[in-house]
């Protein structure tokens, strides 16, 4: 499982000209879900991505407060091309879940987040046609955008017999 996750002022997704949702301040994930991601992995990025420490607190001091502290917004959009691998200069995709699987386990992802969080501040936008995702970074002159690239946990070590399988 890849994310890409971005603080922001406000983000909106747009399909076909029509905004579906958006959210304030808070913060834009991108998800892209693998053929060989499991429940651990949605676990770990849901904790992951609502503890992220990126949000000033009171008294002004960075990286002190995640989105659950401050009670901001979480957009997240299902977006399969983060498990791009490049053959050449062709992109494939044979790493991203297929569709009905992906949806499945898309949805569960956020319905961990809504248990982990506050389910009214949690906004979705599913991909089901090509669409424009507008992000605003934060608006303050003296902070910009800030962008995290976040990847599941590195496979765990496993022994059989005297062998280690990685």
């Amino acid at each position: 499982m890849k994310a890409i996750v971005q603080r922001v002022a406000q983000a909106s997704v747009t399909v076909g000209g029509e905004q579906i949702s958006s959210i304030g301040r808070g913060l834009c994930v991108l998800l892209g879900i693998s053929l060989e991601d499991t429940q651990r992995e949605l676990e770990h990025m849901v904790r992951k991505i609502l503890n992220l420490r990126v949000f000033e607190d009171e008294s002004g001091k960075h990286w002190s407060k995640s989105v659950m502290d401050k009670q901001y917004e979480v957009l997240c959009v299902s977006q399969f091309t983060l498990q791009c691998i490049l053959k050449g200069n062709k992109p494939d995709y044979h790493m991203a879940m297929p569709t009905e699987q992906a949806e499945c386990f898309y949805n569960n992802f956020l319905e961990q987040l809504r248990k982990a969080y506050k389910p009214e501040l949690i906004k979705v936008a599913h991909l089901v046609e090509i669409l424009v995702c507008v992000i605003l970074p934060r608006a303050l002159s003296t902070s910009c955008p800030f962008t995290f690239q976040m990847a599941s946990l590195v496979p765990t070590c496993r022994y059989t017999s005297r062998m280690m399988v990685l």
